[in-house]
């Protein structure tokens, strides 16, 4: 089997495949040090006989792929270091850019074609563009809605600390359903615009897929999404791990 990670700001999420299936799909905080005894009870699950890790935390990366060397007896590769993402890179600074972006990009590229809009509401709100020569062309970052709420609740005096939900209704008459309403719809419309806008620039049949931990919440509130794939990372890893070792 194939140990797929993607390690994020907020959680781990970690893919078992036995060949193109994804048998298991598991979470660990982030900033959970004591995560041994979930990882092991993950590994346990299978006979693994590699990893690989995509990763936006090096600290975390280094941390765990030690872990994972002293529990498997194998070295996990790591993509950007190890393994390229095979796809043509655009971005000014190359080396800028996240491997969970370029992942998105290859994942959706191969699996839905080209040109290609990922959006990616995670810790962070992602927009990846993705040319009809499959050339990855840049995109646009934004804060995810979790952060955004926290951010209300810090930089203002009365403004409460929430939890992110979907809002009771469209025009919030307290102050909780103001702010959700603000900040789901407000997201949602921006999507929908941005999608439109990118577009315009690179072919109106572009397909447009959002992923990430936010995407089950957020999705009804948009109109532009043509794909829904929360899976779209893991199924990167796996498929560019197939594509490098022509394995799976």
């Amino acid at each position: 089997m194939l140990l797929a990670i993607d390690i994020g700001n907020t959680n781990i999420s970690l893919g078992l495949f036995k060949g193109n299936q994804l048998l298991g799909k598991y979470e660990i905080p982030t900033k959970n040090k004591a995560y041994h005894k979930s990882l092991k009870k993950i590994i346990g699950k299978g006979n693994v006989i590699d990893t690989v890790i995509c990763s936006v935390v090096p600290q975390t990366t280094k941390r765990l792929k030690k872990d994972l060397e002293l529990m498997l007896g194998i070295h996990p590769y790591i993509l950007g270091q190890d393994i390229k993402v095979p796809i043509k890179n655009s971005y000014r600074k190359p080396n800028e850019i996240g491997q969970d972006r370029l992942v998105n990009a290859y994942a959706g590229v191969t699996l839905y074609g080209s040109p290609l809009i990922v959006v990616d509401f995670g810790t962070a709100v992602t927009f990846d563009v993705i040319t009809k020569n499959k050339v990855y062309l840049g995109g646009m970052i934004l804060p995810g809605l979790r952060i955004s709420l926290e951010s209300l609740a810090q930089e203002t005096a009365l403004l409460p600390s929430i939890r992110l939900d979907n809002p009771k209704e469209f025009i919030g008459r307290d102050t909780k359903n103001s702010m959700l309403s603000g900040i789901v719809y407000g997201f949602a419309a921006l999507t929908d615009d941005l999608t439109q806008r990118i577009k315009s620039r690179i072919g109106k049949n572009a397909l447009v897929v959002g992923t990430g931990g936010n995407i089950a919440m957020i999705k009804k509130y948009c109109n532009n999404f043509d794909k829904i794939n929360a899976d779209l990372t893991l199924e990167g890893i796996r498929l560019i791990y197939k594509k490098t070792f022509d394995f799976l």
